[in-house]
């Protein structure tokens, strides 16, 4: 496993004040230098002292549920269970994840034909066979169905209390067990990742996600917040018509491995996760920097601007008022998805963006009212695979090197500026406030 971000240490010949660095882009790293001097802080996951290995966290969830009785206790055989498990756009390691809930079904009698793993595309493209395969591992592709979601093939179950529908997809709402496998980490305005998300949005049609996400622009709706969170609140009343009756969610450390899970109920078990979490990636910073370096740590996070966002809305939590952002991602699949580009190609502004948004809610135009939003606080300097006069057209600085964003932001902010790097831009959270961590009584 690569390591995604690096200190070097420069050879005699050169010069011993400058610190090389590395963060991930694609499927490789992107090297830059940068004087000791102007660089105060390097914002990483704390190395917990609860970490513990993948399968030893894992087997420790699913013998010690939170909330619920063990899933063995939960199926009998005969029931038609789903799985329901993330798609290709994250990096949930579904091929060690689901062979340890088989083996708790097939324990309990539960047989093969009757179960069936359903990957939660929400308004994501769907898969080919080959990718559905390394998600799940050969054994259990070639063991289970295994099929994407499918938005235009569902059952309308009722309204939240906002007026958001219920539309799931028929297989997952005609099961009789659910279970739904995530990963946890900060989301821009549902707080976090995980726990019902799996229903809303996974498996949810798009005007359902749209109406939920329609409250992204509410107080509240922001990054590493659950109590009163408007858009959580939504998505979690959804599943009052669609329940979740199980989940194992995962915490992963940069190199994408396990280093904690959670099992049981969909909220109890959640908000546990969401509290290691903060212990973990939550980092406090004493002051916002005039340049943020921030990657979303490589593939499969930065296939296209659409994800490589993420790493953008928490790079704004570390860089001060009318600073700039050198966002790193390698975008290889492009914008990523349509109603998003159509948004940033045709804007004439990126406040037109952010007005837009408020009268025309639609899903992939938030993420441009995100970016533009991000604007108004910041210059950003996209460094990506991505032909530079279209990134001009998204209203921000093109670069094909960190080096290259790098030298041109000193000699716009000045020699003396302070930079703080993010190598794991989509998961870390920089805190400046007072008190740290939102989720103890959540």
């Amino acid at each position: 496993m690569q390591r995604m971000f690096t200190k070097e240490k420069p050879p005699s010949s050169q010069n011993p004040d400058i610190v090389t660095l590395s963060v991930g882009f694609g499927t490789g790293v992107q090297s830059f230098s940068i004087p000791p001097k102007n660089l105060v802080s390097v914002i990483e996951p704390v190395n917990h002292t609860l970490i513990k290995d993948g399968a030893d966290a894992l087997k420790a969830a699913l013998d010690a549920p939170i909330g619920t009785p063990p899933l063995s206790k939960l199926v009998k055989r005969g029931d038609k269970i789903v799985i329901i498990t993330s798609d290709i756009t994250r990096p949930v390691p579904g091929y060690r994840i689901l062979p340890v809930i088989l083996d708790e079904l097939f324990a309990a009698n539960c047989l093969a034909e009757d179960i069936t793993v359903v990957f939660a595309l929400g308004s994501h493209r769907r898969h080919t066979e080959e990718e559905k395969r390394r998600l799940v591992g050969d054994a259990v592709f070639d063991a289970i169905e295994c099929i994407d979601s499918d938005r235009n093939d569902f059952v309308h179950l009722g309204e939240t209390s906002h007026g958001t529908p219920v539309d799931i997809f028929r297989k997952v709402a005609e099961a009789d067990v659910r279970i739904g496998v995530a990963n946890i980490e900060y989301h821009y305005f549902a707080g976090y990742s995980g726990g019902a998300k799996s229903i809303m949005p996974g498996v949810s049609t798009r005007a359902a996600i749209q109406a939920n996400h329609s409250r992204m622009l509410e107080p509240n709706a922001v990054t590493g917040v659950l109590e009163g969170n408007p858009v959580r609140e939504d998505l979690e009343e959804a599943l009052t018509f669609c329940p979740l009756d199980f989940i194992v969610n995962v915490v992963l450390d940069e190199k994408k491995e396990i280093v904690f899970a959670v099992a049981g109920h969909f909220i109890k078990a959640h908000r546990e996760g969401c509290r290691f979490l903060d212990r973990m990636y939550r980092i406090d910073i004493d002051r916002k920097a005039d340049i943020v370096i921030a990657s979303q740590g490589g593939a499969p996070k930065d296939m296209n601007l659409y994800q490589t966002q993420k790493a953008l809305d928490n790079a704004t939590h570390a860089v001060r008022e009318g600073g700039i952002v050198i966002l790193v991602g390698a975008c290889g699949e492009g914008l990523g998805e349509r109603v998003f580009e159509e948004w940033m190609l045709s804007a004439n502004d990126p406040e037109s963006l952010i007005e837009r948004i408020k009268t025309d809610f639609q899903l992939g135009g938030h993420k441009a009212a995100a970016i533009a939003m991000a604007l108004r606080q910041c210059e950003i300097f996209l460094v990506s695979e991505l032909d530079h006069e279209l990134v001009k057209k998204l209203f921000m600085k093109p670069y094909d090197s960190v080096q290259d964003a790098l030298d041109e932001a000193f000699q716009k902010v000045g020699n003396d500026a302070s930079v703080a790097v993010m190598p794991f831009g989509g998961s870390t959270l920089p805190d400046c406030t007072e008190t740290a961590g939102t989720t103890e009584n959540s």
